[in-house]
C-alpha cells in the first residue's frame, strides 16, 4: 500500500499529521486498553498490541503511557509492540481520586467533548460547570447534551436556567438518545476524521446514545435507580468506536468524581472575576465589606447564589490542587520555586 493510501485511511480515524514513521514502524490509534494489553486500529483493521517495556517502569508518570485516542508507533512482532506515543494535539484529563496527586488522562486527540446529562434526577448545573472547567484547557470544544426530555414537564425552564449559567458560545442540545432522528443534531461534531469523547454520570444515557449513533446495540445498557436516576457502570472501560457518519466516538464509564487538576483558568467564571475586580477594596473578602461588587450583584439578581457558591468551591479546589502540583514539581526540580499562573481569591492588586 502506498504512503498516500496509508495516510488517507489514517485520516479517516482522526490522524492530522503529515508524516509517517520510518524504520519499518506503522502508525495506529489506541482504541481500547485492557489488563492484557491494547487494542489498536490502523484505519484498515483492528489488532492487539503490547506496550514496550519502558511504559511499564515503576514510577513512570501515567500520562506518558498510551491512552485511548493516542496515535502510536508500532513495531511488528508476535505480538506487535507500541514503541512510541505521537505528540497529542488535545488532552482531556482530571486529577485521579486519592490523596496522592496524579493526573488521569481521559482521552486524547479529540475535537469535541460531549457532556451528557439527563433532565431527570441527574440534572445538576454545578456539575456541568465542573465538566466545562476541566474541558477549558483540553484544546477540545465542549458540547452539552441534555437527554430524557420526556421525564420533565419543565424542561424548557431547566434549559433556560442552564443557558444563563454557561458561556453563550457553548452549544446546548436537548435530545432523545433513543431516537436516531433526534441524534442527528450531533452530525456537525461527528464528521469524517473528527473525534469526540462522550462523558457523563452513570445512567445519563451514554451507552444508549452510542448505540443510536452506531445503529446497533453494541454497548450494554441498564435501567437507572428511581431514587437518584443513577445507573450501574455498564461501560467498564474507555473505547474508541468508528461511527457510520465517519467520525470517531470515545465512550467512557460514568464518572463519580471530577477533581480539578490545579491548572484550570476557570474562564467559565470570567464574569465573576470581573465583578471582583470592581470591588472598592483590593483585598475584599466578598462578605460584608462596603462597595463589594459581588454582593451587589447577588442582591440585585445579576449573580445567583448557586453559581457564586460553585465558583468558590471550584476556585478553592483549584488553588488546593495547584499548591499540591507546585509542591510536586518543586521536589522534582530540586526545591526550585515554580511560577504559578493563578492568584489566590481576594489578593488582587488595584491600579
Amino acid at each position: 500500500m502506498s504512503d498516500a493510501e496509508t495516510m488517507e485511511r489514517l485520516r479517516r480515524i482522526g490522524w492530522r499529521g503529515d508524516a509517517l514513521p520510518g524504520d519499518g514502524r506503522r502508525l495506529a490509534r489506541v482504541v481500547a486498553q485492557h489488563r492484557a494489553g491494547y487494542e489498536l486500529h490502523d484505519g484498515a483493521s483492528l489488532f492487539g498490541a503490547q506496550p514496550d517495556g519502558r511504559f511499564l517502569k515503576r514510577g513512570l508518570d501515567p500520562s506518558e503511557r498510551p491512552v485511548v485516542g493516542d496515535f502510536v508507533e508500532v513495531e511488528n512482532g508476535a505480538p506487535p509492540h507500541i514503541v512510541q506515543v505521537r505528540p497529542r494535539r488535545t488532552v482531556l484529563s482530571r486529577a485521579a481520586a486519592g490523596e496522592r496527586y496524579e493526573r488521569q488522562l481521559i482521552a486524547t486527540n479529540i475535537d469535541y467533548v460531549l457532556v451528557l446529562t439527563g433532565l431527570d434526577g441527574d440534572f445538576n448545573p454545578s456539575r456541568i460547570e465542573r465538566y466545562l472547567s476541566l474541558i477549558e484547557d483540553s484544546g477540545a470544544q465542549p458540547v452539552v447534551l441534555l437527554s430524557k426530555l420526556d421525564t420533565r414537564d419543565d424542561a424548557d425552564e431547566l434549559i433556560a436556567e442552564l443557558r444563563e449559567r454557561l458561556p453563550p458560545a457553548t452549544p446546548i442540545h436537548p435530545l432523545n438518545g433513543k431516537d436516531p432522528a433526534s441524534a442527528t443534531v450531533l452530525a456537525p461534531y461527528l464528521k469524517p476524521g473528527d473525534s469526540a469523547v462522550l462523558v457523563g454520570s452513570s445512567g445519563a444515557g451514554k451507552s444508549t446514545l452510542t448505540n443510536t449513533l452506531l445503529g446497533t446495540a453494541k454497548m450494554a445498557t441498564a435501567a437507572v435507580r428511581s431514587r437518584d436516576s443513577r445507573g450501574r457502570h455498564t461501560t467498564t472501560h474507555r473505547a474508541l468506536l468508528s461511527l457510520p457518519s465517519g467520525g470517531c466516538l470515545i465512550d467512557t464509564p460514568g464518572m463519580r468524581e471530577l477533581k480539578l487538576t490545579g491548572e484550570e483558568n476557570l474562564d467559565l467564571f470570567a464574569d465573576i472575576e470581573a465583578l471582583a475586580d470592581q470591588c472598592r477594596f483590593a483585598d475584599c473578602g466578598h462578605g460584608s465589606e462596603p462597595g463589594c461588587a459581588v454582593q451587589i450583584a447577588l442582591d440585585n439578581g445579576d449573580l445567583t447564589p448557586d453559581r457564586w457558591r460553585n465558583y468558590l468551591k471550584l476556585h478553592d479546589e483549584r488553588e488546593e490542587q495547584a499548591a499540591t502540583l507546585e509542591a510536586r514539581l518543586r521536589r522534582q526540580r530540586g526545591g526550585r520555586p515554580i511560577d504559578r499562573p493563578h492568584s489566590p481569591r481576594g489578593q488582587r492588586e488595584r491600579d
